[in-house]
């Protein structure tokens, strides 16, 4: 019998949870195909795993054992296929999304080849749905990424710089003709937005606890920085955005304008803590570290934030 690891990897963060719900928030997923999962590796075992009830799901004496045995195999499992992988292509996975770390992404990498000349740093774009940039999932060995994000406490995090929140809407709109715009101008109007299935990510983006109780509209949902710009190009939602968005996605039809009450972004570095006593992701963090931009150069903010 063969089990898909993701299938185990989807019980251990229900087990770990107790709920549906939140699994499938830390997991990008939406709740129904989380729940089809979990059957699933149910009948692939042929046990029940968990009893349901409105107080959420509760390990079944096999699910338990189960549990208990699931982490360490996982880890022991993403710890070899690392191995192999490594010993046979020297590749550090990098996972980003968007920007990455902006201009300090290059100082990095080339900080990374210098301490490791027989290795290479393999960038890999993640889509909005995972703000881990596929860490969650092991797809890569360490993330540049924005935070905070659904799961962080389950990872190592280290944070590098900050930068203002600014605005990104259609050239055309009115408020594109003023240079800075107070955040309560903009809860009226549409957002575009990322997935549901990133909970708080989205949130952040959103502003959603920075507007005084008031509901966000949301205009379009997408996944990927294309799909963001069309949306807000074609008028369906104006979006927040780090300031550097100005200079990485530029773009005919849209304008990005500074953005005052609300909190910055932060742009950290991230790795599972099974690689805390790994030498190639520490060297990475390292570098990271290492190259991070003076206090006084992205983290500024603008009077009024």
């Amino acid at each position: 019998m063969d089990v898909d690891t993701r299938l185990l990897r989807y019980f251990a963060v229900v087990a770990e949870e107790g709920n549906l719900t939140r699994a499938a928030e830390r997991l990008f997923i939406s709740q129904p195909a989380l729940t089809k999962q979990i059957k699933q590796l149910e009948t692939l075992l042929d046990v029940r795993l968990f009893t349901r009830s409105r107080a959420g799901m509760t390990l079944t004496e096999p699910g338990r054992v189960l549990a208990e045995r699931v982490p360490g195999l996982l880890a022991d499992w993403e710890r070899i296929l690392r191995e192999t992988r490594n010993a046979a292509e020297r590749v550090l996975r990098i996972g980003y999304l968007a920007s990455a770390a902006n201009e300090t992404t290059q100082r990095i990498i080339a900080e990374f080849t210098r301490r490791r000349p027989d290795w290479r740093a393999q960038m890999r774009q993640a889509t909005w749905s995972d703000p881990t940039a596929g860490l969650a999932t092991a797809d890569v060995d360490v993330a540049l990424l924005r935070l905070p994000f659904p799961g962080q406490e389950t990872l190592r995090t280290r944070a590098l710089f900050t930068e203002p929140r600014c605005v990104a809407l259609p050239t055309a709109h009115p408020l594109a003709a003023c240079e800075v715009i107070p955040f309560s101008d903009l809860w009226n109007e549409p957002f575009v937005a990322a997935p549901a299935e990133t909970g708080h990510w989205r949130d952040f983006w959103l502003a959603a606890d920075e507007r005084d109780g008031q509901p966000v509209r949301i205009g379009a949902v997408v996944d990927q920085p294309d799909d963001w710009l069309s949306a807000i190009a074609n008028g369906y939602g104006i979006a927040l955005a780090p300031e550097s968005a100005a200079r990485y996605y530029a773009r005919p039809g849209i304008t990005y304008r500074p953005v005052t009450g609300i909190s910055p972004s932060e742009v950290g570095v991230a790795w599972t803590p099974a690689d805390d006593t790994d030498l190639l992701v520490q060297d990475f963090v390292r570098c990271c570290l290492a190259c991070r931009p003076p206090r006084h150069d992205e983290n500024a903010s603008r009077p009024g934030q």
